[in-house]
């Protein structure tokens, strides 16, 4: 069964017909050919999708479109964010498939109430939902940090 949904994606309006069981993840790449955020494990345990709704950091491939409606949604097509730069300065990435769910999801923790004195181990605990395969971790810490600064 089709449904409407009407969303903002990276500050442009979309009204689509989905299928009520679409995800947001699947919505962004099959419907909207934005492919930043990846799917990597599909069961929201690895981060690799991560996007900003309403700006918190959700997992997209649990997330279901229609429960989106009315939305803003940020993929890492629309950030701009001194966080990227930092991402590069401080060699954060090796195969940079993790990259767009880790910057999205850092984005959103910075913005998020109580992340005020955020040390290393604060920042490793808050992003442990997002798995980097390549072990670019102390790169991607120390970038946080920075733009935490």
């Amino acid at each position: 069964m089709d449904a409407d949904v009407t969303l903002r994606v990276n500050g442009t309006g979309h009204q689509l017909a989905v299928d009520t069981r679409t995800t947001v993840l699947d919505l962004l790449r099959e419907h909207l050919d934005l492919t930043g955020a990846k799917k990597g494990c599909d069961h929201g345990q690895c981060g690799a999708c991560t996007v900003l709704v309403d700006g918190r950091r959700v997992n997209a491939c649990l997330l279901l479109a229609v429960a989106c409606d009315g939305a803003e949604v940020t993929t890492i097509e629309g950030l701009d964010h001194p966080l990227q730069d930092l991402f590069v300065a401080h060699d954060a990435f090796q195969c940079g498939y993790c990259t767009p769910g880790q910057i999205c999801s850092a984005v959103g923790m910075l913005d998020e109430p109580g992340t005020d004195q955020l040390d290393g181990d604060a920042i490793r605990e808050n992003m442990s939902g997002n798995l980097c395969r390549c072990g670019a971790y102390p790169n991607i810490v120390t970038a946080i940090a920075e733009a935490h600064g």
